[in-house]
Formats: structure tokens, C-alpha cells, sequence
């Protein structure tokens, strides 16, 4: 989903992605689980691998409750595009903002073989709502070897966030079936 003027900013605690980013998704999804289940399973990192096949490993790099200031190492394979060729992505990001049960943001660079991200920024927030929890997330990239082909670029990005917050949307309402009628 393009971004456009009439719809609503996406922030953290006031915070959104990068304005001046050329690369750029968002989207949204409504899950049909309970605000603690969804928030739990999206900030509680380690384990991702659990639920998301796209990501292979998660290393925190902090102890404790993930809070602004915690950082954590990821990883997931990329295929090859016409610009880079199929790698593993080491992304390390680092959360600026989280209010529990609302939004969190974090932000860092991806690095693999024949591929850089010089910064991702990425926020996301969560709104209880009639039938579950809307779930909206919105991430940018900056960097020379991205924005050499803006397109490929946010195809790749759109294409990962759809399947994340699908995964999401299965493991949310695979551990919640209360949630449900």
C-alpha cells in the first residue's frame, strides 16, 4: 500500500519513519486476537524464528523487556534482484520509541553479501478496535545501493512487510482462539 497525503501518519510516541526517504511502505491489517497476544508475540524478539519462517535468527543484545534503548540482531534471506544477489540480511535495530500495548519504533542498518540498507526506520502501531486489533506499520529505507532502484526496492520491502504482518495475523490468532467467536 502507497502512502499517500490523506492518510494518517504512523508515529511512536510521535516519532515516524524517515520524511525524506525515498523508499517507503505501509500497510495494515486487522487481527482477530487480543491486544496482549498481539503485542506480545510482535515485541518478544527472540522469538520471531518461532513464527516468522523469513526470520532465521535473533540475537538481543540487551537483557530484560524490550524498551527504547534495546538493541537486537536479526536475520533473513533476501533473493537476488536485478541489482544484488540472494544473500542472508543482517539487520540490527535499535528500538527509539515503544509505549506498551500502543507502537514501538526501531531503526538500523541491514548489511549482506552485495546488499546495504544504511538505515531502516520502522514503526508500528496497535489499536484495539471492534473484531480484534488493527496492527499498522509503516518502514522506510535510505542508502545509494537501495535508492538506485527505488521500485525493486519498495517492492522488496512491501513484499517482506505483507508477509510479516500475515505471519503475524496466523500465529496471533493460532495462539488466541478465544479471541474468536
Amino acid at each position: 500500500m502507497a502512502t499517500t497525503a490523506n492518510q494518517p501518519v504512523i508515529t511512536c510516541d510521535g516519532q515516524g519513519v524517515d520524511p525524506a526517504a525515498r523508499i517507503r511502505y505501509r500497510t495494515e491489517t486487522l487481527v482477530d486476537a487480543s491486544l496482549y497476544t498481539v503485542w506480545h508475540l510482535q515485541t518478544d524478539v527472540g522469538n520471531w524464528p518461532s513464527w516468522q519462517a523469513p526470520v532465521t535468527s535473533v540475537t538481543r543484545l540487551d537483557d530484560g523487556e524490550l524498551r527504547a534503548g534495546s538493541a537486537f540482531r536479526w536475520t533473513t534471506p533476501v533473493p537476488e534482484t536485478p541489482m544484488t544477489p540472494a544473500t542472508t540480511l543482517t539487520i540490527t535495530s535499535t528500538v527509539t520509541h515503544l509505549t506498551p500495548y500502543r507502537c514501538v519504533r526501531w531503526a538500523g542498518p541491514g548489511v549482506g553479501d552485495g546488499l546495504h540498507i544504511d538505515n531502516g526506520v520502522h514503526v508500528w502501531t496497535f489499536t484495539e478496535v471492534t473484531g480484534g486489533v488493527l496492527v499498522r506499520t509503516e518502514e522506510t529505507w535510505t542508502g545509494a545501493q537501495v535508492e538506485a532502484d527505488v521500485a525493486t526496492s519498495t517492492a522488496y520491502l512491501g513484499y517482506g512487510l505483507e508477509a510479516w504482518l500475515a505471519d503475524l495475523k496466523a500465529a496471533a490468532e493460532r495462539t488466541d482462539p478465544a479471541a474468536r467467536p
